[in-house]
């Protein structure tokens, strides 16, 4: 079954994977700031929720994930307070995306640009179909600036060099480049493109838990320039915890893991 959870965002469920869609199509999936706030909420309330193991980001329809911020919301810009206050509700965002202790997959049909792109690299895995396009073609078309948490997450996944060029160059990159400089993880057929999501969603949902939180934490404080003596609090939030001792019984039993996530 499908939740209306705010206009232009739905929910679906499908076993122990969350699949939430922004449902836009007649504006590419353009996020106004009101299904921003319900994204960051949406995204909180499934991180808290144990029966979520996986979530999956999507756009309705098949020309754009997200085309990033719907235009129309900057037309009453004047101060500081408006410019300041705009990325700081990116940010915020970004920030929910990224901060989740659950795997996260952006499933992209069509254009991910400007804030759609950085949804997208807020995720952990990225898959795109063939005919999808990304970039950041700011300086070509606003003449805004990218948010801080914007431009970490493209240096973070593509490094310096190549993320300046993207920005000064303005253009748009293809699937098959955004797969060669790491923008995607895999690439398909559109007509496949959700049946490899769901699979893969499946798959990773299977996987124990704890681990995975811990490996998501430790990865941003990295990131973050965190110093790997200071990763104890992961490392005994798995060693300790009764999913290890599940997974050393079901190896020694030659059966599959029971994970609770306990």
């Amino acid at each position: 079954m499908i939740e209306t959870v705010a206009d232009h965002l739905t929910l679906e469920r499908a076993d122990r994977v969350a699949i939430v869609t922004v449902d836009r199509p007649g504006a590419r999936n353009a996020m106004t700031f009101e299904m921003y706030e319900a994204l960051h909420g949406l995204c909180g309330r499934l991180d808290g929720d144990a029966s979520v193991r996986v979530m999956i980001l999507r756009g309705s329809g098949d020309k754009a994930f997200v085309s990033g911020t719907d235009i129309r919301q900057f037309q009453a810009f004047q101060t500081k307070e408006d410019a300041l206050g705009y990325e700081a509700r990116i940010t915020r965002v970004l920030d929910r995306i990224g901060g989740m202790s659950k795997p996260t997959i952006a499933m992209i049909q069509g254009d991910a640009v400007g804030g759609g792109l950085f949804m997208s690299l807020a995720c952990d895995l990225r898959l795109a179909a063939e005919h999808s396009r990304f970039g950041a073609p700011i300086a070509r078309t606003l003449g805004n600036f990218l948010a801080p948490a914007s431009l970490a997450l493209m240096v973070a996944t593509l490094g310096p060099v190549r993320a300046r060029e993207l920005v000064i160059t303005a253009r748009l990159v293809s699937a098959a480049e955004a797969k060669t400089i790491g923008l995607v993880d895999q690439v398909h057929p559109a007509a496949e493109l959700e049946a490899r999501t769901r699979e893969l969603a499946a798959r990773v949902a299977e996987h124990a838990p704890l681990t995975l939180a811990a490996a998501k934490e430790a990865t941003r404080r990295y990131i973050a320039g965190v110093a790997p003596k200071d990763l104890e609090d992961l490392i005994l939030s798995c060693y300790l915890s009764d999913d290890f001792h599940e997974g050393v019984r079901a190896f020694l039993e030659k059966r599959k893991p029971d994970w609770t996530g306990r």
